[in-house]
């Protein structure tokens, strides 16, 4: 995907920078404080749930930059709005994390929460209609900026990448709030099944990429 592949306004469509990451993370927090699959995960009902759903997404954007992994933002001048990451679909990042990692989410979520976390993500893995695909794991808009339409263009740009790499055959995402599924369906993501974790449960959903 080129440097501003798709606009709106004066905002434009471009690969995060390291130093991007640490305000990608407040975004992203601030998207997924609610989020059941990471409330259970990280038990919100213990104190300190905040600190260790900071440190995990700080510990997963680090893993997507080392792995190389695409990480879209929506910048308006120098300012980030808006946040995607994806999974490649030649990755080794997806259930088989490098060992580092799951010391670290074994440190923030203990052994029950990185369990899941796995446990998740294998579970999708075999049930997405698809060998080749782009896997969504995060999207989110910085609360002062919801309803610009941004998400829709960050979609966009999620599409623009899909269909620029030849072995994808769509993008798949686990959605976890109800809220969005809406959200997920307007931009022609198609229900896969609603799968159970543990006690998580979650939508699976795919974007096929049309002929």
């Amino acid at each position: 995907m080129s440097q501003a592949q798709l606009t709106r306004d004066s905002v434009k469509a471009i690969y995060l920078a390291a130093e991007d990451l640490k305000v990608a993370a407040s975004i992203l927090y601030l998207a997924y404080h609610d989020d059941p699959l990471f409330m259970g995960i990280f038990q919100s009902d213990k104190e300190g749930y905040e600190e260790r759903l900071r440190a995990a997404i700080r510990e997963e954007l680090n893993s997507f930059w080392m792995a190389r992994q695409p990480m879209i933002g929506l910048f308006e001048g120098e300012r980030l709005l808006a946040v995607a990451c994806l999974i490649q679909p030649d990755a080794s990042i997806g259930p088989n994390r490098f060992w580092h990692w799951r010391l670290k989410m074994l440190l923030t979520a203990g052994f029950l929460g990185t369990k899941q976390m796995m446990d998740k993500e294998q579970r999708v893995k075999e049930r997405v209609p698809a060998k080749h695909y782009h896997m969504l794991s995060f999207i989110g808009v910085h609360p002062d900026h919801q309803h610009r339409g941004l998400g829709h263009v960050l979609m966009g740009a999620i599409d623009t990448l899909m269909r620029e790499n030849a072995q994808s055959e769509g993008v798949a995402v686990f959605v976890t709030l109800p809220k969005c599924l809406g959200f997920f369906e307007d931009g022609d993501y198609q229900l896969v099944e609603e799968l159970q974790v543990g006690r998580l449960s979650g939508h699976l959903m795919f974007h096929a990429k049309s002929a």
